[in-house]
């Protein structure tokens, strides 16, 4: 009885261990954009994806990768049978609650802990959040590097220079400040005290709807 136990759990070990190491690997010839891997003890992810053959010479694997914890951005090539461990990064739903010097605090949306976030982990995008909006957090093994506000935001505007009703010019646009300090650029027919206005938070820190 003993030597069928040991038997199987020895079988069962052996094909867990084979399924998860090539389940945490990537080979580079399968990898998708958004994939995210470590190279070189670093974390990366691949933003732009091309497989060339050329007319001579072994094909290979055109990338472009960024650095999820720096954000830099590094043109790569590779063999397509490369392979490189799978980067498992951790995004935790959480909610900015409020700000202490250059710590801001966040609650675990399910374990309610509070944990603080220095002020140069957060990234440029932060200035578009306000209290008590909820963000993803990111870590990797355990250090928070990132965080990602929402996709889109509503706030209100305090201070742009008076609106015209008439004026709907799609390319038309002014400076105005919102509640959390962000300058951005407006309609004209936007004025002061405005809510909802909708935000992305990526690269177009511009009005969307109003």
């Amino acid at each position: 009885f003993f030597f069928f136990f040991f038997f199987f759990f020895f079988v069962f070990f052996f094909f867990f261990f084979f399924f998860f190491k090539q389940k945490t690997a990537y080979e580079i010839s399968a990898c998708l954009v958004g994939s995210e891997m470590c190279i070189r003890d670093s974390v990366y992810s691949i933003i732009e994806f091309q497989h060339v053959k050329p007319g001579k010479g072994a094909a290979f694997v055109r990338t472009k990768i960024r650095n999820v914890i720096t954000g830099a951005v590094t043109e790569k090539t590779f063999n397509p049978n490369d392979k490189y461990p799978s980067a498992y990064i951790e995004k935790k739903d959480m909610q900015y609650l409020y700000v202490d010097g250059d710590l801001y605090y966040f609650m675990n949306l399910e374990s309610y802990e509070q944990i603080p976030i220095n002020k140069s982990v957060l990234g440029d995008n932060f200035k578009f959040v306000n209290e008590n909006m909820e963000c993803k957090v990111l870590s990797y093994k355990g250090n928070v590097f990132g965080v990602e506000p929402p996709l889109f935001v509503e706030l209100k505007v305090t201070k742009t220079d008076p609106g015209f009703k008439g004026d709907t010019a799609t390319n038309a646009t002014k400076p105005a400040i919102l509640e959390t300090g962000a300058e951005i650029k407006v309609p004209l027919f936007i004025e002061e005290g405005d809510i909802p206005v909708s935000y992305t938070h990526l690269t177009l820190p511009t009005i969307c709807s109003v």
